[in-house]
């Protein structure tokens, strides 16, 4: 983490959206994610980002309910378009641009994904939103960053959390976890650490996108992290 990744994939969390509450969308939130990256976008980062939609639905909690699992993915996915709308929109209040593409078609909502028209947003300096998972069940949020981060050959997936890290142990229950500043996609897996889902860990590890693991609720995190300087947990080959 040495040098500034030119264009990015943004892992956030449906969750992260809600705020204090713990369900639906914390404006304050939105305000906060929106303005840091809204931030980096105008000093040339190209960001992509995707969503997940835990806040108000997943997938695995409608099949708890008696959904069959294709049905509550596809529900989940529902969700994530509603919370990439409503940052994109947070985006555009902090004098950003942002475009919102789905995976599966919804115009007049969003524009269908296709690699080329995503490409070209990013090129414009549009900040890309890229909802709806992969468009298929049974794949989660963390498996279509993934994917959409090899597809538009980011130099980096930066997953926010509201840790500074991938740590020995849960640091919020244990007071004598430690962190990893780098690991390699091997230590990961030997150390059997829950940083993305195996589909997901597997894509950027054979397509050599490095992962970094990052506090997103800290102020200028993200700013710091993209002009270079050391932060969170770096997992590459």
């Amino acid at each position: 983490m040495v040098k500034r990744y030119g264009r990015v994939l943004l892992k956030l969390s449906g969750e992260s959206l809600a705020g204090q509450q713990g369900y639906g969308l914390d404006s304050s939130v939105l305000q906060e994610y929106a303005h840091a990256i809204t931030t980096v976008a105008h000093q040339g980062t190209q960001v992509a980002i995707v969503v997940g939609g835990g806040n108000i639905f997943r997938g695995l909690q409608g099949v708890e309910a008696g959904f069959a699992r294709a049905k509550g993915d596809q529900m989940g996915m529902l969700s994530t378009v509603i919370n990439s709308m409503a940052l994109a929109q947070w985006i555009e209040m902090e004098g950003g641009k942002a475009v919102v593409f789905t995976a599966t078609p919804m115009m007049p909502i969003a524009q269908h994904y296709s690699l080329d028209g995503a490409n070209a947003s990013l090129e414009r300096g549009e900040v890309v939103l890229l909802a709806g998972g992969t468009g298929n069940p049974y794949f989660t949020t963390d498996s279509a960053a993934a994917l959409r981060a090899a597809e538009l050959r980011c130099d980096a997936l930066l997953k926010g959390t509201r840790v500074d890290g991938v740590y020995t142990a849960d640091p919020e229950k244990d007071p004598s976890a430690r962190k990893y500043t780098r690991l390699t996609f091997a230590d990961a897996y030997e150390k059997r650490l829950k940083i993305m889902d195996l589909t997901a860990f597997t894509l950027c590890q054979e397509n050599h996108v490095p992962i970094v693991v990052f506090n997103m609720n800290g102020k200028g995190n993200l700013e710091r992290l993209l002009a270079g300087e050391e932060m969170g947990t770096l997992v590459e080959n």
